[in-house]
């Protein structure tokens, strides 16, 4: 049982980001571009397949990302897919005392997460570009970098609405909550998707959860991570309407995977039977087609993480012991990452 008063300490530190969000839905222009990301990559990605060896990039801000390049190094091995593959883990986070969140303004973010696909195509060279980070998915069309349309650039935010609408059909009265960031959930795009499908208003419920990324990355299954989760998960079903025995729930931060068992426990001890979705597996299943299995009798993986930001020994050790069950390869990228100041542009595009 957690006390009330770190309980209410870690709330105070984590509510403090909630005026970001504020901030965000008021400077947002009102409309979107209906763009997707999913057509113009799947033109680019047939020439990808054509290929023996390729690089695949992941990009994140922060450590989130990892555990999909782990799922990709697992998968790629053994489906044959390519002969080699190198992956490059490349983090986009900027300060390790600010991030895409502290931003003003949505114009800031877009340009220093265009800043990041550039440097990243320019010294990376990859031959495709995944972004598993759904606060920085949402504003992949709206980059120079993706309207140049030189690289396929997926984002996480289609495989993670895809998932949950597969589950609303076998769940078709279950409530639907959405964890994220506060810029995640502030662009709505998770939401928004769900609407044009048909799913009812009343049925989506968006919950932002302040600084818990930070806390997940630090110590996954720490008791400070599954205070934040089971507060979070508390607000979240305050707002559910009718009954709450089932839900259908999706983590849209690549951090909240991490914590999974957290996530599980919340929902358990309050009674409520909750199909937990976490999109980042399904995001590399976009690599992997049927069609293009067991080209090769074995691939062989090259991975390798760049960061501009120092990632410190606690992150290594907790995140390293998560990824080395599922790919060794990656645990080992994080543990000799490349700390690169000079990574990427940032400041230019902040206003002071």
């Amino acid at each position: 049982m957690y006390s009330l008063s770190k309980m209410d300490h870690l709330r105070k530190r984590a509510m403090i980001w909630v005026f970001v969000v504020l901030i965000t839905a008021i400077l947002a222009p009102a409309a979107r571009g209906g763009q997707t990301t999913a057509p113009q990559a799947a033109d680019k990605l047939e020439r990808l397949f054509a290929k023996n060896d390729v690089t695949i990039a992941v990009m994140d801000s922060g450590l989130g990302g990892l555990s999909i390049m782990a799922e990709l190094a697992a998968r790629l091995k053994e489906a044959g897919v390519f002969r080699s593959v190198r992956l490059l883990f490349f983090n986009a986070l900027f300060s390790n005392d600010s991030g895409y969140n502290s931003l003003r303004t949505r114009g800031e973010k877009i340009a220093v997460f265009n800043s990041a696909l550039e440097s990243l195509a320019r010294s990376g060279r990859p031959d495709a570009i995944l972004v598993g980070c759904n606060t920085l998915s949402v504003f992949i069309p709206e980059t120079p970098f993706f309207r140049a349309g030189k690289i396929p650039v997926l984002g996480i935010v289609e495989p993670g609405v895809e998932l949950i609408a597969r589950a609303l059909e076998d769940a078709p009265s279950a409530p639907v909550l959405i964890f994220g960031t506060e810029t995640t959930i502030g662009e709505d795009e998770h939401r928004r998707r769900l609407l044009g499908l048909g799913v009812k208003p009343d049925r989506i419920v968006t919950q932002a959860c302040p600084e818990l990324a930070s806390f997940i990355e630090k110590a996954p299954g720490s008791e400070d991570s599954g205070l934040l989760i089971e507060s979070y998960v508390d607000e979240a079903l305050a707002k559910i309407r009718g009954p709450k025995s089932k839900a259908v729930v999706g983590l849209a931060c690549t951090h909240y995977g991490y914590a999974l068992d957290l996530w599980r426990k919340a929902f358990a001890a309050r009674g409520v039977e909750a199909v937990i979705l976490n999109p980042n597996a399904r995001m590399a299943e976009a690599m992997i087609p049927a069609r293009f299995r067991n080209r090769w009798p074995a691939t062989t993986i090259q991975a390798e993480a760049w960061s501009m930001v120092e990632i410190g020994p606690e992150k290594i050790a907790g995140l390293g012991a998560w990824l080395r069950k599922i790919s060794p390869e990656t645990a080992a990228a994080l543990a000799g990452y490349a700390l690169r100041s000079d990574l990427f542009e940032w400041r230019k595009f902040i206003r002071k």
